[in-house]
């Protein structure tokens, strides 16, 4: 499998020719569809990929109850969200995907069956292609991480949360924690990141006395993270597994949809779930077999 790191990735740009929003300098180029498809994957662990390969069928399980991932082994490997837009906005023939809650306008989201990539078709379940955004904790949690945590889920973060994704109770009342000063580490996915991030900020408003410091990386370092005491919360854009289960207490915080995202010079608009799942499995690799 070709694999880059965000890192390589992110200095290899200037080599070919992307700008700093990403975006290719030959914006003129005529597109091209007998040009291969080049599938960007997110890396092992990622709960985006997780998830993705879930929804749309990339993973097959055995009657054992064994899982595999067929994602193509031609795939590119993004180790971040911003890694996998940044690919995507300079590769005119790119095709990837992302936390719906990340998009922005350096790339183009693809509609599914002809239902548009939102937060709105999310929220009224036209559009299914979603999945949980979850915390995980022991169950010795700190007296800050849970004063946290009960901010999250209370009306204040909540409101955060349906800034961009769907909140999992838009009714919630209103925070009323005991603000204890301390020191906590919330640790995990790259795709749950931005809105962590957000809910700090607010949280630090109502509780100065708190220190909270986010280390990004996926959903299963964040998770093992937890296990092993090296944070208070982890972050997962997944559903726990059972193995994880008995260390560990899931909190659903919010839901956020998958968008399949091209680069914006490509004419494309909508995909089937077939489609995808033929494109990202290797079985179709030219965009003459997608694009009319």
């Amino acid at each position: 499998m070709k694999k880059i790191s965000g890192i390589l990735l992110l200095l290899a740009l200037p080599a070919l020719g992307i700008s700093a929003r990403g975006r290719s300098e030959d914006s003129a180029a005529a597109f091209d569809t007998q040009r291969s498809i080049n599938v960007v994957s997110r890396e092992d662990g990622s709960g985006t990929r997780g998830a993705f390969i879930e929804l749309f069928g990339i993973e097959v399980r055995g009657a054992d109850g064994t899982r595999r991932d067929t994602t193509t082994r031609e795939a590119v490997i993004a180790n971040q969200t911003e890694v996998m837009m940044l690919n995507i906005a300079g590769d005119t023939y790119g095709i990837g995907y992302i936390s719906l809650g990340s998009l922005n306008d350096t790339v183009a989201a693809l509609s599914i069956e002809g239902v548009a990539a939102t937060t709105a078709n999310v929220k009224n379940g036209t559009y299914p292609i979603s999945r949980p955004f979850n915390i995980a904790v022991r169950a010795n949690v700190s007296p800050l991480a849970r004063d946290f945590i009960a901010f999250i889920l209370a009306a204040e973060g909540q409101a955060i949360a349906a800034q961009s994704y769907i909140p999992v109770n838009a009714s919630a009342p209103a925070f009323s924690g005991t603000r204890p000063a301390g020191r906590i580490v919330v640790a995990g996915s790259s795709s749950v990141t931005p809105l962590m991030e957000k809910l700090t900020e607010a949280y630090a408003l109502v509780n100065p006395a708190a220190v909270i410091e986010i280390q990004m990386s996926d959903s299963s370092a964040g998770i093992s993270a937890a296990i092993n005491g090296v944070c208070d919360i982890g972050m997962a854009s997944r559903e726990l597994r059972e193995s994880e289960l008995r260390d560990l207490s899931s909190i659903q915080i919010a839901i956020d949809g998958l968008a399949v995202i091209v680069n914006k010079r490509n004419p494309l608009g909508n995909l089937s779930r077939a489609q995808v799942k033929s494109v990202f499995t290797g079985e179709t690799t030219l965009w003459s077999a997608l694009v009319p």
